[in-house]
């Protein structure tokens, strides 16, 4: 009765649900669209036990398995219905599978031990050996929360921590600042100049600083979650609850998180529960000798593109994992929300292989995976009760409508969305169309393409389009020109022309933004080359698993040029507040001239793409009153030419010839491949 009740009561909601009412497109799928929330709300219901429980309790299953000590010593739990029988071994009995470690099956395919106080102690290693019928293998446990490589045999364990002195937080939590949102992505691991892998100490003393300088307010941390290959760039994680013991111990990590709280610096993390490494020893892939544990059997087990496993979102017993690892970096790292990778693979039957997402039908045809979609509702809903302020970002390729939608509205949950056509836009048209050919409102509007009631991520280049196969916006304008002509001293076309595109792209990028802006470490100042990690091809060489700091830092390279202009940038698009909440008004657009302006709040952005033309009292009607020029591309301290005098100021003249008395005549000028942004002082 009392579910036929919220049934009821949800079938009234979704009569007035506003991502519809929003977008008129949406209609003819408005069953499929009721359908898919009804098929959440029914999730939600059944594992909360018809609200008996709040989601945040359900997704609390790190509190209960794994290994704990409480005052009567220790306690050790594991789920593994397939198993007959589990051992746990390691430093305190030998490493031998003895009787007197054998865990007891309680219930429900849960597996538990109880181990007196003086057994196991801080920085023990240990793992699991499960029997199963007519198998066994050792098995690091699925919800270990510390788990480390032997630097010799390569082997993984995972590894007791408690220290005597754990790491207390000296900030409880922070409110991210979204107004706007400044994502500075990184790699703990690539951080560092020397060849080696960095470590959570040396980013908090040697980049923390950095991030905070170059006006950014929010870090995107990659490949936190165990992976047993570094290659992996952390996407083929084996452990979900540890921090990766390559950049050094938990309390390093939370050191590092407090820090950039302190410097109201806010850390979200790349989450990745889209899929999980195959391996079986240290990873999920067989954990109970069963298949079908957290994964798809079948054709749906693996991922055809990148060798790993997908997970089964329709089992509640996943659910309560994934659920629970949401909540558990919350908790116990203090992370400000998750950027959550692969939500294309997640909701499509196909990964959105070979897809192209043309119509509106593509999103709605039976092609996608409902309970992964579900999920990721949960998820959201989940996130955002335990922490309002959490940040949530999707990394979707398709352009699924929803995503960023509340929940409240019918949608997804998620707060943003990344806006994946804007680097593939820029990388088509440098690497394919000559500027000559550059159309200045197909900029404009390539970075303005997105869903009216959903907030994006804007932005140039990620850790994607600097991967080898590929090369970074800086890179692939200069290509071997790099390296021989950064001097000062050095003048060089080529370098010139990369040079001023890469501050001219990146302010269409950030200018334009609706949600937040994000840049990966080292592409601000043009880092040269791609990321390739140490492996077999490479000689297991880390040369190009680095950031080379010492290029910007270098004040005869023309590194720092770019580095500076962006730090400008930023701290401009950072000081005016909401900045992305300002309607874009377009004041002038001339696709011959490849000269675009326009307007948000009191600031007015000019564009000149144009690569051979300069303009000479280039006019068009704004507001009437006094502008100054406020960042300006052409700057001599940014590496331009100088060629614009910026303590010039422009006061309009000579009234709009239609009668509107508010628009005056402003005349500018505009040199080639320049952008100049100013700011309208008085009337």
């Amino acid at each position: 009765m009392k579910n036929n009740l919220y049934l009821c009561q949800t079938n009234k909601i979704m009569k007035h649900l506003n991502f519809i009412k929003n977008d008129p497109w949406l209609e003819p799928y408005k069953e499929i669209i009721e359908s898919r929330r009804r098929k959440f709300l029914e999730k939600e219901a059944e594992i909360l036990q018809n609200k008996k429980i709040s989601l945040p309790d359900f997704a609390s299953g790190y509190l209960y398995f794994g290994l704990h000590q409480n005052a009567d010593g220790w306690i050790f739990r594991e789920w593994a219905p397939n198993a007959e029988s589990i051992y746990i071994k390691g430093d305190f009995n030998g490493w031998n599978d003895s009787e007197d470690y054998k865990l007891t099956k309680i219930n429900n395919g849960v597996f538990e031990i109880k181990l007196p106080q003086e057994t196991l102690k801080h920085g023990d290693l240990y793992r699991l050996k499960v029997r199963w019928e007519n198998g066994s293998g050792e098995r690091i446990p699925a919800w270990a929360t510390r788990v480390v490589q032997d630097s010799e045999t390569l082997i993984f364990n995972a590894q007791v921590w408690k220290p005597e002195n754990p790491y207390q937080f000296k900030i409880p939590h922070i409110k991210p600042n979204r107004s706007p949102l400044l994502i500075y992505e990184c790699h703990i691991g690539m951080a560092g100049e020397e060849e080696k892998v960095g470590s959570y100490k040396d980013f908090t003393k040697n980049v923390l600083p950095r991030i905070k300088d170059g006006g950014y307010n929010c870090i995107q941390m990659m490949a936190v979650q165990e992976h047993p290959y570094y290659a992996s760039f952390g996407y083929h994680v084996s452990g979900f609850f540890a921090a990766s013991s390559r950049f050094g111990t938990p309390d390093e990590l939370k050191e590092l998180i407090d820090k950039a709280h302190s410097l109201g610096v806010a850390v979200i993390m790349d989450l990745v529960h889209s899929h999980a490494v195959k391996n079986t020893v240290e990873g999920l892939g067989l954990f109970d000798g069963s298949e079908d544990q957290y994964f798809h059997t079948g054709t749906r087990r693996e991922h055809p593109a990148w060798d790993s496993l997908c997970f089964n979102y329709g089992k509640n017993e996943v659910l309560h994992f994934l659920l629970s690892n949401c909540k558990f970096w919350l908790e116990e790292y203090h992370f400000d929300g998750y950027r959550f990778d692969g939500v294309t693979s997640m909701i499509y039957y196909s990964h959105g292989l070979g897809e192209n997402f043309t119509s509106y039908n593509n999103y709605f045809d039976g092609s996608q995976d409902v309970d992964a979609i579900s999920y990721l509702t949960l998820a959201n809903r989940l996130i955002h009760e335990i922490n309002r302020d959490a940040v949530t970002i999707a990394e979707e390729v398709s352009g699924m409508p929803g995503l960023a939608v509340p929940i409240k509205d019918g949608g997804y949950g998620f707060d943003y969305r990344m806006a994946m056509n804007i680097p593939d836009y820029f990388v088509k048209i440098i690497s394919e169309t000559r500027d000559e050919n550059w159309s200045a409102t197909e900029i404009l509007w390539e970075t303005t393409n997105r869903r009216k009631d959903e907030k994006t991520v804007s932005y140039l280049e990620s850790h994607d389009q600097a991967l080898v196969g590929g090369k970074t916006i800086l890179f692939m304008m200069t290509d071997a020109e790099i390296y021989q002509n950064m001097s000062l001293t050095d003048r060089n076309i080529t370098i010139d022309r990369a040079i001023a595109l890469h501050k001219i792209l990146r302010l269409a990028t950030a200018s334009t933004i609706n949600g937040a802006y994000l840049n990966f470490m080292g592409n601000e100042f043009g880092h040269p080359e791609w990321i390739d990690f140490p492996r077999e091809g490479n000689n297991f060489s880390y040369k190009y698993a680095r950031r080379q700091w010492s290029l910007v830092d270098n004040i005869n390279l023309k590194y720092r040029y770019l580095g500076d202009f962006d730090r400008e940038m930023i701290r401009l698009i950072g000081s005016i507040h909401d900045f992305q909440k300002f309607p874009i008004e377009i004041i002038h657009s001339n696709d011959a001239d490849k000269v675009l302006a326009f307007r948000r709040n009191n600031i007015i952005f000019v564009f000149n793409y144009n690569p051979v033309r300069s303009f000479t009292g280039y006019g068009f009607y704004v507001t009437e009153g006094k502008y100054i020029i406020i960042l300006n591309t052409d700057s001599p301290q940014f590496g331009g030419f100088g060629l614009i005098d910026e303590n010039i100021e422009y006061n309009t003249k000579n009234k709009s010839p239609n009668g509107n008395e508010k628009k005056e005549w402003l005349k500018l000028y505009l040199p080639a491949r320049t952008a100049i942004v100013l700011k309208m002082e008085s009337v």
